[in-house]
């Protein structure tokens, strides 16, 4: 039957992949496939890889620096250029490449099936241990502490892994972190890389589309309990949009922050090292930066250097298709609006006039709102940003929701059931929408997870 498509290519996947019947049951399949009525769990990812090309509409020029930031966005940095295309990596980091957090289904998405940071943590020669929250088979994880040792607030990026020890880089002797004392002190959150997929077409959605969209539905929204408000930019007013908790303005932005606290590359936008420590410093800072020379070889004149050409690949990169509809996939459409889900993932917003024709004036189907909400004292990581409080978090776009492997702000759950059931605890404003789907019945809830994994 065509409503039991996606279950179907979940159970080849699983088989695929060579995991047990007994996985699959606790990933949620279900144990009665010809019982309408009965509980069905989620369908699964995707099998396979769903390749990501540029939006439609680029100039020659544009689609060329595309190309460009795609190149600069798979580069490999080691710490002099010496064992890579890159250099500038460390002295502390998450991983040597963008592209190695950003990896499923296609370059730019999100955490792979095989976790990259364990290999990257002894490469070269490095004496990283791995820190417990880190698996083969789990998400990509950053972490964060909660709270400074003198208790004040800390929130900030505590990188896993140095770069003593390795071959290119003799000297350097710090220390990596003590996750086991953060851990113990329940003093450490964790974050997983958020996938890129149609972010230019984010970017492009006008502050006040943002806010209009807020105030719609403002009964109903009020009836169920949902509120919700835009994170702001604390110099110049204007809405940020990026990040789990909308913290960062732009693209620039996320990109050259995300350099230099993930890879340890300074840049242009971010331009001086994180650690400073006596013998880790073996390049010129930024690292990263426009040669006002004339521009290295490697990159056109549109983009003169990589956290440029990373902002290129992002803002033209082509938001994920969706699976064609079935009776099944529409009906879950229906309910997904009827219990309120929309009321926060809205389901489209339009672009503003913008000089790119690709990015003017567009439909974004992102099913986000972009507004920051309390989720709740199960979900509450205790850290703030902008005016994210350490409750609130926000919308997460579901849009490439076919091919997530993680769900929530931490990988904490495969299982997309899970995820929904997590949005409840006490204070989150989601708990009246999910009280709406547990009240489903099994073959509605199956038909609302079949939409979900369709976007």
């Amino acid at each position: 039957m065509p409503e039991r498509k996606h279950l179907n290519r979940y159970i080849k996947w699983i088989a695929a992949s060579g995991c047990s019947a007994a996985l699959a049951l606790s990933l949620g399949a279900s144990t009665d496939q010809n019982n309408p009525g009965g509980s069905f769990g989620d369908p699964g990812p995707r099998p396979g890889s769903t390749p990501h090309a540029a939006l439609n509409q680029l100039s020659a020029g544009e689609a060329a620096a595309y190309a460009a930031g795609r190149d600069a966005f798979q580069e490999v940095d080691s710490v002099t250029g010496t064992l890579s295309d890159g250099a500038g990596l460390g002295p502390r980091f998450n991983m040597d490449s963008c592209a190695g957090c950003h990896a499923f289904p296609d370059v730019g998405g999100s955490s792979p099936k095989l976790n990259p940071q364990i290999a990257v943590a002894t490469k070269a020669g490095a004496e990283n241990a791995i820190p417990a929250f880190i698996t083969s088979s789990g998400p990509v994880r950053v972490a964060r502490f909660i709270r400074t040792p003198s208790g004040a607030p800390d929130g900030g990026v505590h990188d896993l892994f140095v770069i003593s020890g390795r071959s290119d880089a003799s000297g350097c002797n710090i220390a990596q972190p003590d996750f086991n004392a953060a851990l113990a002190n329940n003093n450490v959150i964790f974050r997983t890389p958020t996938p890129l997929f149609g972010a230019g077409l984010i970017e492009a959605i006008d502050d006040g589309g943002i806010l209009s969209n807020m105030k719609a539905n403002s009964s109903r929204k009020a009836a169920l309990g949902i509120a919700g408000h835009e994170n702001r930019n604390g110099n110049d007013g204007t809405l940020t949009r990026f990040g789990w908790k909308a913290q960062n303005k732009s693209l620039a932005v996320f990109a050259g922050e995300a350099y230099n606290v993930e890879q340890g590359v300074t840049n242009d936008i971010f331009p001086n090292e994180r650690d400073s420590s006596p013998g880790c410093q073996y390049n010129s800072s930024p690292e990263d930066h426009i040669d006002a020379n004339g521009g290295r070889p490697r990159h056109p004149a549109t983009a003169p250097s990589d956290v440029i050409e990373f902002v290129f690949f992002m803002r033209f990169l082509a938001p994920p298709s969706r699976d064609p509809v079935t009776p099944s996939i529409s009906n879950g459409e229906t309910l997904f609006n009827s219990i309120g889900c929309a009321l926060c993932h809205t389901p489209a917003m339009t672009t503003g006039s913008s000089v790119t024709p690709a990015l003017s004036n567009k439909p974004v189907n992102l099913f986000s709102d972009l507004l920051v909400h309390n989720m709740g004292s199960g979900l509450a990581d205790g850290v703030s940003q902008g005016t994210a409080t350490g409750n609130e978090f926000r919308t997460a776009p579901l849009w490439g929701l076919g091919d997530r492997l993680f769900f929530l702000h931490d990988g904490r759950t495969s299982d997309l059931r899970a995820a929904i059931e997590a949005h409840a605890s006490s204070g989150s404003e989601a708990n009246a929408v999910v009280a709406g789907y547990e009240a489903l019945s099994g073959q509605q809830r199956r038909d609302l997870l079949n939409f979900l994994r369709s976007l």
